[in-house]
């Protein structure tokens, strides 16, 4: 299995005609914990207190707590790592990478202390919402069936016949047919082969008999990526009891996914390798690897709005609400098969590769709307040292909407989106305590539950004794996408703390952010036989442990 030589035929290509999923649509509707040293090491719970930078992507009438002009940047190192564990077998996979998260200015118009507004703030800023950078890799032993054997199961049920995907001079499956790409792509490459001669039953590698097929498969995947905000807010306060201010934002996203599958079965179901009797198999065994290429990208708007409101000034109630996202999105990418095969019963190993694209540039463009988002949030301060926070966010992520390019809805994928996917709660709790009047100590947690469903995480819903598999559906609406793969995650927890310094109008402030998140990953997903039985047939699948650690630097500058 060359995955080096795949990865470099894959960026060589160019893009083909690509159709957007529910999984898709929630991969880039993800937000992290992101913004200011002082707001992370506080877990983000900022929704009452304000007067911070990162206020401007959170609750914006936080811009109305200040008094002062501010002006500050931040740099964020994180340190990634992925842990992929498949039938025992661990594997980790490290990486660091370093950015600018965050850079802000707010600016402040006294009113005067009679008016009953006494400040007007304004400020602009631009921050890093979300980063998809994650690389995991391992190795799935003892595999129960194979990604053929999927595939040959719906294209059997479809009552495709060989010819549909045959290519000629003339005709070209992928432009000239209804067929789907991943049918076309493993029929080509012989990963699928019809059970006798013109016949639209299909067989794949994996023989489920006695003495059966045996094997392990491989996973590589690499995500690269993120989603910029642009932040333009408005604020100020009323009688210094009510702090109000409204916002706008503009996105700028990004995600890039190559990602490897492969498979080496043993005593499997192979092609003879006559291109008389395509329908001729032998038994042998059997490497492939299934390689895609995916990028997603585009820009969207936003708008919030939130009020805090002090009615003593020891206790700070707040409330925001964020519209979602709409988002102008563009898709491309590419998918290809590499085998080879060989048996006692062959004269000579067969091998080769077979790809989607055909020569032409493609870009499938596309609308989606992410969750709406509301905050509520309380704050106290002890002493007049020291401060505590909780906030509460819901999320509704079962609420995504995906669109074509003329505005019109993806029924189909709306309504995965329901099965896939809840709404989440997030908690979220900090505190500060100021040592000195100079020097401050931070601490912060955060709990997001698991935005998939409990259906879709365990892949069916019961029938009596029997299973009836949630099919993840990842083709999109035009049966073009050949990445089969998926990560489910499970919940997410944020252990943070950090110090501040303040020197006169100077302030730099330290976080260290440790996330923990488990996902389940999918090579395919279960399904339920359509041709020879309706046995419930479970995909290979792994566990997904990311630990990012991230240390966070940022100073600025009061006036």
């Amino acid at each position: 299995m060359n995955k080096t030589l795949l990865a470099g035929m894959l960026m060589a290509l160019p893009s083909a005609m690509i159709a957007q999923t529910a999984l898709d649509a929630f991969s880039i509707s993800q937000n992290d914990l992101r913004g200011t040293a002082r707001f992370m090491s506080m877990g983000g719970a900022f929704t009452a207190l304000g007067g911070d930078l990162s206020t401007l992507n959170q609750n914006p009438a936080g811009i109305g707590v200040y008094r002062s002009s501010d002006i500050g940047a931040t740099l964020d190192i994180t340190m990634h790592s992925s842990d992929f564990i498949g039938f025992g077998q661990s594997n980790t996979v490290n990486h660091t990478r370093a950015a600018c998260n965050n850079f802000g200015y707010v600016g402040t118009v006294n009113l005067g202390s009679n008016s009953v507004m006494p400040f007007f703030n304004w400020g602009a800023s631009y921050s890093r919402v979300a980063s998809f950078d994650r690389r995991y890799r391992g190795i799935i032993g003892n595999i129960d069936t194979s990604i053929t054997n999927f595939v040959a199961d719906y294209t059997s049920a479809d009552n495709i016949k060989p010819s549909d995907m045959t290519f000629t001079k003339e005709y070209n499956p992928y432009w000239d047919s209804n067929v789907p790409w991943m049918s076309t792509l493993m029929y080509t490459g012989a990963g699928i082969n019809p059970a006798a001669p013109n016949s639209t039953v299909y067989n794949g590698l994996y023989n489920y008999g006695n003495p059966g097929t045996t094997g392990l498969a491989e996973a590589d995947v690499e995500e690269k990526g993120y989603v910029d905000e642009y932040s333009i807010n408005f604020g100020g306060n009323i009688s210094d009891l009510v702090y109000w201010g409204i916002g706008f934002g503009i996105t700028d996203i990004e995600f890039r996914q190559y990602a490897y599958y492969s498979e080496s079965l043993t005593n499997a179901t192979i092609t003879s390798g006559n291109p008389n009797r395509p329908s001729e198999t032998v038994n042998g065994n059997a490497d492939l690897t299934l390689g895609n290429y995916k990028r997603l990208y585009g820009s969207g708007f936003n708008f919030k709005a939130g009020v805090i409101i002090k009615p003593v000034n020891e206790f700070r109630i707040g409330l925001a609400v964020h519209t979602p996202t709409y988002y102008n999105m563009s898709y491309e990418g590419n998918g290809q098969l590499s085998y080879a095969y060989d048996s006692k019963a062959l004269d000579e190993p067969i091998y080769g590769s077979a790809t989607t694209d055909d020569g032409y540039l493609r870009e499938f463009d596309w609308k989606c709307r992410t969750p709406w988002r509301l905050m509520v949030g309380a704050a106290g301060v002890i002493g007049g040292r020291a401060i505590i926070s909780a906030d509460y966010e819901y999320r509704a992520s079962n609420d995504i909407r995906l669109q074509d390019y003329d505005g019109y809805n993806y029924q189909n994928e709306n309504d995965d989106v329901k099965t896939y996917y809840k709404a989440s709660n997030i908690i979220r709790l900090g505190a500060e305590y100021r040592v000195t009047p100079q020097f401050s100590l931070r601490a912060g947690y955060i709990y997001e539950t698991s935005p998939v469903t409990t259906d879709a995480m365990r892949g069916y819903t019961a029938n009596g004794s029997a299973r009836d598999a949630v099919y993840m559906y990842t083709a999109g609406p035009d049966d073009t996408e050949t990445q089969p793969s998926f990560t489910l995650d499970k919940a997410t927890n944020y252990v943070t703390c950090g110090m501040g310094y303040r020197y006169k109008n100077f302030y730099a402030d330290l976080a260290y952010v440790h996330r923990h998140r488990s996902s389940k990953y999918q090579a395919f997903t279960n399904y339920n036989m359509n041709v020879e039985s309706d046995d419930f047939i479970v995909a290979p699948s792994a566990k997904v442990t990311d630990n990012n650690n991230s240390v966070v630097l940022t100073v600025g500058f009061r006036f």
